[in-house]
């Protein structure tokens, strides 16, 4: 195999798909629009949402990127050698144009041809089959024949070089319906033994380990009815730090050339040794850089207590490392470096950055000495009994302290405590119930003055954010969708897809068009119907896992004829006329690879 770099690796895989006809598409931000379900962008297919759907993509129908990427869902197990935050994906599409012979050409020529993987440590795993949509014989055709120009006989089924599964493997698609196809993956063996006589490709043992999936979008699930699509995509999806651990030969992504220098950083800080929380800061504090960079600030809910607890936990960790003096700066600053190739922006936006983690973990501090001394004496108190949280200690501990419920826990399984870790939380969820009831009862008719004029504010903004969609992809082009945007009651913030930042004519003529609009007295209404429905009606609204089975659609103008309609979940004024002020485009940026970013404000 190819001995490649972190950055070696990534731009080999951009440069094979550009070489296939495949135009890059840019790097979304990490923080979804409008989207309660989803904390932070999870998979490399988020920025081609609206165009899965069959809206035309500006750069054509072969389209490719690395996509950065948070997920949250295994944080308690960071800190193992195959767990991470934050990572990146290679992603390339087929919009309407190959399918899977192409697909699975392509991916094998990548691994073996331009990475140098032997081909007799590729296996493939392919759909078996069942009563809503037949094997999968094209794909386990055109398997066999890759094999055989590479010199391997491939036979398929059970402890075959092709393995067969159903559709909880080799399947994607919704519950409620809508586009789903077969998929198939491709797995790297790692020459250790098999767990079992039963060991297989999917097995958990990970002796073989998944490095790219070509899913395959041919049907349309309506009402569990299975019919083919007019239009087939294909998603391929792999994850860049896997490839990378083989082809460097390395037993974790902590230890590639890339992570390397953030775990030396930290080792030259700790007095003790501990390979967990080593792991566990130089994954949280590298996270933690790209979130901030995303543009989210450290808080007490979603995204923001998400950051918080990063950050913290990272810190918990350094102690356990011995590290006594503030260190989050300094190892901030070589996860910057690190990947400051790929993302420039991390180097223009560091002092920023840097200062953030620093206050935060100032306040933390602080809140460490009380908190950790009241978990000893919880842990002590519950030595010989199972800790259940009954007396809301978790509660009370975050109310004083600020110290998190998962710290406590994280300090109770130090001292060898038994938890109940379901009682845990179901006393701690109930405890922040009851507080919030007494907090809301408390305030009921305060707070008339400041706080409802900056909802009002905030409503108003929200309903310009719609306007100023229509605007742009009316004036300059229906490329154009809401890749991030955020409200505040001194502005807003869009940001969306343009090779180019907007020309000055273009400026005055999106400006114009939004206040002729507001000036209009347009009425902003909004039905509700089916997700099936509501993505027919607006096509390059967000792709269907955002959205619950019953949505609104905001319409502002005539529903026949409307100016803009998209899905939403609100707040939004009930008439342009409400809006206060006039709309002015006061920035624009270019963060990224053919992103620009926009901020507005309501003028008197």
């Amino acid at each position: 195999m190819k001995q490649l770099t972190y950055l070696q690796t990534r731009n080999a895989y951009l440069d094979f798909m550009k070489g296939k006809g495949h135009r890059e598409i840019p790097n979304t931000s990490l923080v979804p629009e409008n989207d309660p379900t989803l904390l932070f962008v999870n998979s490399g297919m988020f920025p081609l949402v609206p165009f899965l759907r069959g809206e035309t993509h500006p750069l054509g129908n072969r389209l490719v990127n690395v996509q950065r990427c948070v997920r949250t869902e295994d944080l308690d197990e960071v800190g193992d050698a195959s767990h991470a935050t934050a990572f990146e994906m290679m992603g390339n599409w087929s919009l309407g144009d190959y399918f899977k012979k192409e697909a699975l050409e392509q991916t094998f020529e990548f691994f073996v041809e331009t990475l140098e993987v032997p081909i007799e440590k590729l296996y493939a795993s392919v759909f078996e089959g069942d009563a809503d949509a037949p094997q999968d014989t094209t794909s386990i055709e055109v398997l066999q024949q890759i094999y055989t120009k590479y010199g391997i006989n491939a036979k398929y089924g059970k402890d075959e070089r092709i393995q067969l599964y159903g559709k909880t493997k080799n399947w994607w698609g919704l519950a409620s319906g809508g586009p789903c196809g077969t998929n198939s993956e491709i797995f790297f063996d790692t020459g250790k033994p098999p767990c079992s006589e039963a060991c297989h490709i999917n097995c958990d043992c990970e002796k073989y380990i998944e490095i790219g999936n070509n899913v395959f979008m041919e049907f349309l699930n309506k009402d569990g009815k299975f019919t083919p699509l007019k239009k087939k995509n294909v998603d391929f999806g792999g994850g860049l730090d896997r490839v990378v651990i083989l082809l460097q030969g390395v037993e974790s992504y902590h230890d590639t050339d890339i992570y390397k220098p953030i775990g030396s950083a930290i080792e030259k800080l700790a007095t003790t040794q501990n390979l967990k929380s080593k792991r566990i800061i130089v994954d949280h504090i590298k996270s933690a850089t790209w979130i901030i960079m995303d543009g989210v600030l450290p808080g007490k809910t979603e995204k923001e207590y998400v950051l918080r607890r990063l950050i913290r936990r990272a810190i918990r960790h350094g102690k356990i490392l011995g590290i006594e003096k503030p260190f989050t700066r300094e190892i901030g600053k070589v996860a910057i470096q690190q990947f400051s190739q790929i993302y420039p922006q991390l180097l223009e936006q560091q002092e920023q950055i840097l200062y953030i983690l620093e206050q935060e973990e100032t306040k933390f501090r602080n809140t460490l000495k009380g908190g950790i001394a009241q978990a000893s004496k919880i842990a002590a108190l519950f030595k010989t009994e199972t800790f259940t949280n009954s007396n809301g200690e978790s509660f009370s501990l975050f109310e004083s302290f600020g110290f998190p419920p998962e710290m406590l826990l994280e300090e109770l399984r130090s001292a060898g405590n038994n938890i109940d870790t379901e009682k845990f939380w179901a006393n701690h969820n109930k405890k922040t119930i009851e507080h919030q009831e007494k907090s809301r009862s408390a305030s009921q008719g305060l707070f008339k003055g400041g706080l409802a004029d900056t909802s009002e504010m905030s409503t108003h903004y929200h309903t310009c954010t719609h306007l100023l969609l229509a605007a742009l992809r009316s004036i300059v082009g229906e490329h154009v969708y809401q890749m991030g945007s955020r409200v505040k009651p001194e502005g807003l913030r869009f940001d969306f897809p343009n090779q180019e930042k907007l020309s000055p004519e273009q400026i005055t003529k999106i400006e114009k068009l939004i206040n002729q609009k507001i000036d209009e007295k347009l009425p902003v209404t909004y039905t509700k119907m089916s997700r099936e429905e509501g993505l027919k009606l607006v096509p390059f609204a967000a792709f269907e896992g955002k959205y619950a089975d019953v949505v609104k659609v905001y319409t502002i103008g005539d529903s026949k004829h409307p100016f803009s309609q998209e899905l939403c979940n609100g707040p939004h004024a009930k008439n342009t006329s409400e809006i206060q002020g006039v709309f002015k485009i006061t920035h624009q940026e270019k963060i990224g690879n053919g992103i620009v970013r926009l901020k507005g404000e309501l003028t008197k």
